[in-house]
């Protein structure tokens, strides 16, 4: 719902401080019906997809199609929905996802050998779902008439540098005094908080080190390669995790890897095998008995407890921003 409105409301807004409708938009679900965000709002529709695919809508007048999905994105399969979207961007119409709508855009096959952005949790299981993409944890992607964002007030972010493109920076300054915010943040600036915000700590080297992890999950360092690649010798090391941690390094790598993992359980498709490999391990068995002791149950358990409130499952919503500018 963040996302879906920020969105919106930008548009919105620039017609406001604009002073003429410059941009309109026109909402669509998969079948016409009302669509119940994860918050319980409703959102109502103003046509379903396959009246819009009987009345082939004119590219000429639609200048983009935005994808809004939510979680259990991978779960979503319909050719029609793909086809249409591969049509709208054959004849020229720019393609955009909110939040995990990248995941619909790569199930369509307009992401290949493109940068693109989803959000944080999705990440994984995006980039083993779709390895000929070029997913990045930033705020939001452009490439070429592909946009892509990560959800949450990234959209806004996204449709801000959109407008400003359009109509100028003084436009886009205005529309920020309305949301009262400073400034649109670059599509660059990372989703996350940074690593020292998220642990509580803000020893450099510790830091350092832990980067170093985090961008090894696959195929874990071992500590004498962390030693050299950092250049701090192991009984530093340990010593590091020890007095800001209260973990040894090899405990910490692992509750790492098993945070993967189980963002790869829950955020994708994965064979739990290939969820294994994804996150370092060696072999499924080994896996699940790490897995049980930090979460006390095995991943499949785990998977399957995790079902989210039926109003939380996907119902793609594809809003067509009709106008007469680049949105």
């Amino acid at each position: 719902m963040n996302a879906f409105s920020m969105a919106i409301e930008a548009l919105r807004l620039a017609n406001r401080v604009l002073g003429d409708q410059v941009y309109k938009w026109h909402l669509v679900s998969k079948g016409g019906m009302p669509v119940e965000a994860s918050n319980g709002t409703v959102v109502n529709v103003d046509n379903r997809l396959q009246a819009v695919l009987r009345e082939a809508m004119d590219p000429t007048q639609t200048r983009m199609v935005l994808v809004c999905s939510g979680i259990e994105v991978e779960k979503f399969t319909d050719p029609s929905v793909f086809g249409w979207l591969r049509r709208m961007h054959k004849q020229g119409v720019a393609i955009g996802g909110l939040c995990t709508g990248a995941w619909i855009l790569g199930e369509a096959g307009l992401l290949d050998g493109r940068d693109c952005a989803i959000h944080w949790e999705n990440l994984p299981g995006f980039a083993e779902r779709f390895p000929d993409s070029q997913p990045k944890s930033c705020l939001f992607e452009v490439d070429r008439n592909i946009y892509t964002c990560a959800g949450g007030t990234a959209s806004l972010d996204m449709m801000l540098s959109l407008i400003g493109h359009s109509h100028g920076e003084a436009v886009v300054a205005r529309i920020c005094e309305q949301c009262l915010i400073d400034r649109i943040r670059p599509s660059h600036d990372r989703q996350r908080l940074p690593i020292g915000a998220r642990i509580g700590v803000q020893n450099p080297r510790l830091l350092a080190i832990i980067e170093l992890m985090e961008a090894n999950i696959a195929e874990p360092l071992s500590l004498s390669e962390i030693s050299t690649m950092t250049g701090i010798s192991r009984r530093h090391v340990e010593r590091l995790f020890r007095q800001h941690l209260g973990r040894s390094p090899a405990r910490y790598y692992l509750d790492v890897r098993l945070e993967r993992a189980r963002r790869l359980l829950r955020h994708s498709n994965l064979p739990i095998v290939e969820v294994a490999i994804a996150a370092g391990f060696v072999s499924a068995s080994h896996f699940s008995k790490r897995y049980r002791e930090r979460y006390g149950l095995s991943p499949q358990a785990d998977r399957h407890e995790y079902e989210p409130d039926p109003r939380e499952l996907t119902e793609v919503a594809v809003i067509p921003a009709i106008g007469d500018h680049a949105v």
